[in-house]
Parts: C-alpha cells; sequence; structure tokens
C-alpha cells in the first residue's frame, strides 16, 4: 500500500504557486491552484530534467523556467513545445493543516 507523506503546510504556499518537495531520493512540485486547492507532480520537467519549482504558475499551467514548455499540473498533460512528455501526478490531500502526498 503507498504512503502518505506529508509535504509542506498548507501555508506554505501561496495560491497560484509551486514549491519543490524531495522524498525518497525523488522530487515532487506542489501546487495551490487559484481555487485552494492543492496537486502534486513530478518535480523535474520530462523535456530536460529542470526543477518545475522555479517556474511560473498560470491557473492550472506550470512553465518550465528553461525553455518555457507548459503542462497542466492538474492532469499531467504536457502543453506546450517543447515537452511532449506528461509529468506523473500524484494524489494530494490536506489534514490538520498539512499537505501530504501519496508518493507510492
Amino acid at each position: 500500500m503507498s504512503d502518505w507523506v506529508e509535504a509542506c503546510a498548507a501555508g506554505d504556499i501561496d495560491e497560484e504557486d509551486v514549491m519543490r518537495f524531495d522524498h525518497g531520493g525523488r522530487t515532487f512540485a506542489i501546487y495551490r491552484s487559484p481555487d485552494d486547492e492543492y496537486f502534486a507532480t513530478d518535480g523535474l520537467c520530462s523535456h530536460e530534467k529542470v526543477h518545475l519549482a522555479e517556474g511560473l504558475v498560470m491557473d492550472d499551467i506550470i512553465e518550465c523556467p528553461k525553455h518555457n514548455g507548459r503542462f497542466n499540473y492538474k492532469t499531467g498533460d504536457a502543453r506546450g513545445a517543447p515537452v511532449c512528455v506528461n509529468l506523473k501526478t500524484y494524489p494530494v490531500k490536506v489534514d490538520a493543516g498539512k499537505v501530504l502526498i501519496q508518493v507510492g
């Protein structure tokens, strides 16, 4: 069974922002939507493995800081060249003010 891992406090991420979270030798990106919902994806761009946490969040899109490729962070779908491989997404829940992701 997959474990839920505490990534951060809910207040650590501003609306329409992203935060890097490293766990078990992997990097994740945690997002907070304009609707105050939380999402998680792989933390590295599928194009050249750049940290997405350094990118720009607009609505439900994360833009990679290196080549401006875009992904829908809610679904992981690649949305703009040069990216063509989707990001893996992870279940997220908020419990007692903490953001938890299911990493397995």
